[in-house]
């Protein structure tokens, strides 16, 4: 996603403490999803026709890659459950790597094109705001602790 470590980017204040680190981590991890996961119509890069690719976004810590998932048939409608990838990101340490990806049998042709189709290039968008992300969040959680100390 992002050039260098994660620690390596974020503010001097939030290595102070793992709880920081780890509230950071998780919270840009949160925002990239979201980013990702934001409609064209919303203003965000992900094309939706049925749902299918949006729903299929999944998250995972460790080594093991989640299967690839082919449309189903008379399925014209599919929602998208923020609820299972938000409990494995905030389930995670900053020791592990957290891995969200599409596992829509489309979702390569869909972001890199494929047969004329020019790419999507929604996941890229995404991880390029990476550094940003990170300074919004280490600013959250200063302004958090600043509002809890009386300024």
């Amino acid at each position: 996603m992002a050039q260098g470590s994660f620690a390596a980017q974020v503010s001097a204040w939030v290595k102070e403490t793992k709880e920081r680190q780890e509230a950071v981590y998780q919270g840009s991890a949160q925002a990239i999803v979201a980013i990702m996961q934001t409609p064209r119509g919303a203003g965000g890069a992900l094309r939706i026709d049925t749902g299918f690719l949006r729903a299929s976004l999944t998250a995972v810590t460790g080594s093991a890659m989640p299967a690839q998932t082919m449309k189903p048939d008379g399925v014209e409608v599919f929602r998208y459950d923020p609820a299972p990838i938000n409990l494995v990101i905030l389930g995670s340490k900053i020791s592990e790597p957290i891995t969200v990806v599409y596992t829509a049998n489309y979702a390569l042709p869909r972001e890199y094109g494929a047969r004329g189709q020019a790419p999507d290039r929604w996941v890229a968008l995404a991880a390029q705001r990476w550094p940003q992300v990170v300074e919004q969040e280490c600013a959250k959680a200063k302004a958090s602790v600043d509002s809890r100390a009386g300024g």
